[in-house]
């Protein structure tokens, strides 16, 4: 497995790397200067090329609903929020209508002069009035910066650029690394420039394993940051055993600890000093509630005491 710094030597940036970057050095300077604390969520997928010019490619399948669910509960909570997100994965606010059709939402209107026109359905009303209060508010006070990616070299490029911006606010920053990052890749140097061809026969790839930026990121990059990883299993008899190697490993402070098939209705929140189950009733689920608000809640308390304690 190759180390990061060669994982950097070998790839490209992104493009508008340099803007991106200076966007969230503003970001982060202007509102730690006004006393509010931040927190990257990292949310979606990441993609894998396989030519250069890329047709074909290996996805880490991710529609982001964790990452999305869980800024919108650090705004809520009080944070700048830097999202950097899979492009067009699900984003904060928008995510309540992904699944409607916009027009759905609307109703033609006819007036006494006979003039056509265009309202909210009210049977959608007090939802968007909901969601629109929320977003409002967010824009009011420029507490959300919103970043995409694509590929996976996208994504560490951007990763290692945030992380970087938080060094000068130490333990008030918050990594949640919530992504998809994809564990396999292709050098950059080793890509084939134009499309696979099918009539080559059999198809045959031999890919590297992704460095775990886990480690420079907590050792170089924000070394004084509170954060936080997932750990995601099948296997329930393995999960606690991972998170807590997780932890040993790369020094960080807390992974959550999930199972594939219960994870929006049960996770563990794991540190080097306790587990705590995170759990939904039944009833919270039917009423709409989302378990990142629990988990948020808690993240954010565990964040106070690590800031007191720093």
């Amino acid at each position: 497995m190759a180390d990061w710094t060669t994982y950097f030597e070998g790839s490209n940036p992104p493009e508008k790397y340099d803007e991106n970057k200076t966007r969230i050095q503003e970001f982060v300077s202007r509102h730690s200067k006004d006393g509010r604390r931040l927190v990257l969520v990292t949310s979606g997928g990441t993609r894998v090329p396989l030519e250069s010019r890329t047709v074909r490619f290996i996805d880490n399948f991710s529609v982001g609903t964790r990452g999305s669910v869980s800024a919108e509960n650090f705004l809520v909570q009080g944070y700048a929020v830097i999202f950097l997100h899979r492009l067009n994965s699900l984003e904060p606010f928008t995510r309540h209508f992904s699944r409607v059709n916009f027009l759905d939402l609307l109703s033609l209107t006819t007036t006494a002069d006979g003039r056509t026109g265009v309202q909210v359905d009210p049977k959608e009303t007090s939802k968007l009035v909901r969601v629109m209060q929320g977003y409002q508010r967010v824009r009011d006070t420029d507490t959300l910066l919103s970043i995409s990616f694509l590929s996976l070299s996208d994504y560490l490029y951007l990763l290692r650029a945030a992380a970087e911006a938080f060094t000068p606010i130490g333990p008030t920053a918050m990594l949640y690394l919530a992504a998809a990052v994809s564990d396999f890749y292709i050098p950059h140097k080793e890509l084939p420039e134009h499309k696979i061809q099918s009539a080559d026969g059999p198809l045959q790839i031999t890919m590297q394993m992704t460095p775990k930026m886990l480690s420079p990121l907590v050792k170089e990059w924000a070394p004084q940051a509170f954060t936080v990883s997932f750990k995601l299993e099948t296997d329930t008899s393995i999960l606690i055993k991972k998170a807590k190697q997780a932890l040993q490993k790369y020094s960080h402070q807390v992974v959550i600890a999930n199972i594939l098939e219960t994870r929006k209705k049960t996770v563990t929140i794991v540190t080097r000093e306790d587990e705590e189950a995170v759990m939904m009733s039944d009833s919270e689920l039917e009423a709409g509630m989302e378990i990142e608000e629990k988990i948020i809640a808690d993240l954010v308390r565990r964040h106070e005491t690590f800031c007191q304690g720093s």
